[in-house]
């Protein structure tokens, strides 16, 4: 694990915001395309605001959630909602969502159709993963249901998941398709995430999800 540590947070949005635009230009330049996976939630959002005006080829950026709440574009508590309101604009308007929600009751009823959406776009070029006090991370939460399949190596694309913790249904990506990414990035803010980060590393990831991510991963930490 690589841990970067910024003097404030806006240092860190700003910083990791020109980190990432610079390996999506690098995939771009080598293969013509690239990947870009990140998180919800409202900690992100400057990021997504700098990374909106950045002036590279969007066209060929395919743009997915690590993980969704199942609910529509109409609930304040989707994440597409809030992608499409903070990255998916100015020049960015131009890149390629592939969705992790599909109108229907359960993430069940359409997880095949959204999991081969979603297969041409990996291995994920760069990935951008947030991380809850618990040490979850995308919809990988300690004490889930289907937590130990998500975090096999031979698990699918996608999974459902469901835990107290998460409130909705959630359909997340699994612990070998954030593991196979190609640059991982993990943004921590405040002491008790650092905390949480530190006790994470002497945990298996049964107990502490985020501990799969951490070996390759690059930590960007503010205070």
């Amino acid at each position: 694990m690589k841990f970067e540590t910024y003097p404030d947070r806006e240092f860190l949005m700003l910083g990791l915001a020109n980190v990432i635009a610079g390996q999506l230009a690098d995939f771009l330049r080598r293969e013509g395309r690239a990947s870009l996976s990140v998180p919800g939630g409202t900690t992100p959002g400057p990021i997504f605001d700098t990374l909106s005006g950045v002036d590279l080829d969007w066209s060929r950026v395919a743009v997915f959630l690590n993980d969704e709440r199942w609910v529509g574009e109409d609930s304040p508590r989707s994440n597409t909602r809030l992608l499409r309101e903070r990255l998916l604009r100015g020049k960015a308007a131009g890149a390629a969502l592939v969705p992790l929600y599909a109108p229907a009751e359960t993430p069940e009823e359409r997880l095949a159709e959204l999991e081969e959406c979603l297969r041409p776009h990996l291995p994920i070029s760069v990935l951008l993963l947030g991380m809850g006090a618990d040490m979850h991370t995308a919809s990988l939460f300690p004490g889930a249901d289907k937590l130990a399949e998500a975090l096999a190596p031979d698990a699918p694309l996608l999974m459902p998941m469901r835990a107290e913790a998460a409130g909705e249904p959630r359909i997340t990506l699994t612990a070998p398709v954030l593991k196979g990414a190609m640059n991982i990035h993990i943004l921590i803010t405040g002491a008790e995430k650092r905390a949480a980060l530190e006790r994470a590393l002497t945990l298996p990831p049964e107990e502490a999800p985020v501990r799969a991510l951490l070996d390759n991963a690059t930590v960007h930490w503010a205070e």
